[in-house]
């Protein structure tokens, strides 16, 4: 294989080696940390050794992400005020065959899922991405990382039983999320308390991310009378030349605020039976400044 083959073959699979790495991280730079590594690896790897390279890529890419986030999680650095993962732009990038695939792999991104995965070791998390998301058999896995097959199976079960217990309802459907994200939009914009109550649910959450280095809530917020106050409190100081953009992120639509061209929030919704259950908004500027430019 030449090395102008060998640099095709991993373009080829960059954006599969990515989709592993921030499901396992939550953090796109992280994500692209690893893939990064991932590439010198391959760049110095005997390639015509390599008979499956879609499979050492995902192995290597598998490994890394592990050992970064046993770094972090050893690191135990406290975060201020609730905690989301970086928002990872969906619409483009992991080609799927058919819509019921594009669901699974939009559940799997999904800020709800990844933040459930945040409370699972290392181990369990990397099982769960790969069988879960990805759909790999459990005895790939098991050469993947390194582990029987019976143990890789007893970590799918406690990751999957973890997940299900923890993980909220919400609607997948793009469609209905992006028509109701616009009204939701719409109201707040336009100061509409009424027409912004009609799409909260009464036990509505508003979970704000800003790692105190903006304004945001420093815990979460419950009930529709608080979170719709809140937001038209918010929407009457719009900040400086506002400019809105609705784009697709971590499987579903969301809306970038933009402060004189710059990021300044990604707010997103989950949807249960057409009324709002969860407000996500992420203002830490670190998790905003990759969407510069998108």
């Amino acid at each position: 294989m030449t090395s102008e083959t060998a640099t095709d073959v991993f373009e080829q699979h960059r954006p599969l080696l990515t989709g592993v790495a921030y499901r396992m991280l939550g953090r796109v730079a992280d994500a692209e940390d690893v893939v990064q590594d991932a590439w010198l690896r391959w760049s110095r790897a005997d390639h015509a050794e390599v008979r499956a390279p879609r499979a050492y890529l995902v192995r290597v890419t598998t490994r890394l992400a592990v050992d970064r986030l046993r770094q972090v999680q050893a690191r135990g650095e406290a975060y201020v005020g609730p905690w989301l993962p970086e928002p990872y732009l969906t619409g483009s990038g992991e080609a799927v065959p058919d819509a019921a695939e594009r669901a699974v792999l939009a559940d799997s991104v999904s800020l709800a899922v990844l933040v459930v995965l945040e409370s699972l070791s290392p181990l369990e998390r990397a099982v769960f991405v790969l069988r879960e998301a990805f759909g790999h058999p459990y005895a790939e896995i098991a050469t993947l990382l390194g582990r029987g097959e019976a143990a890789v199976r007893q970590l799918a079960g406690r990751a999957r039983r973890h997940v299900d217990e923890r993980r909220p309802r919400y609607e997948v459907d793009p469609v209905r999320r992006r028509e109701l994200t616009e009204r939701f939009l719409a109201a707040a914009g336009g100061g509409d308390l009424a027409g912004l109550m009609s799409l909260l649910a009464p036990d509505v959450r508003l979970v704000g991310d800003s790692g105190g280095k903006a304004k945001a809530p420093v815990r979460i917020m419950h009930s529709a009378d608080k979170v719709g106050r809140f937001l038209l409190a918010v929407a009457q100081r719009p900040p400086v030349d506002p400019a809105y953009r609705l784009l697709e992120a971590n499987g579903g639509p969301a809306v970038l605020v933009l402060s004189a061209g710059r990021p300044d929030a990604l707010l997103q919704l989950d949807v249960v039976d057409g009324r709002v259950t969860t407000v996500y908004v992420v203002r830490n500027p670190d998790k905003l400044r990759h969407l510069v430019d998108r």
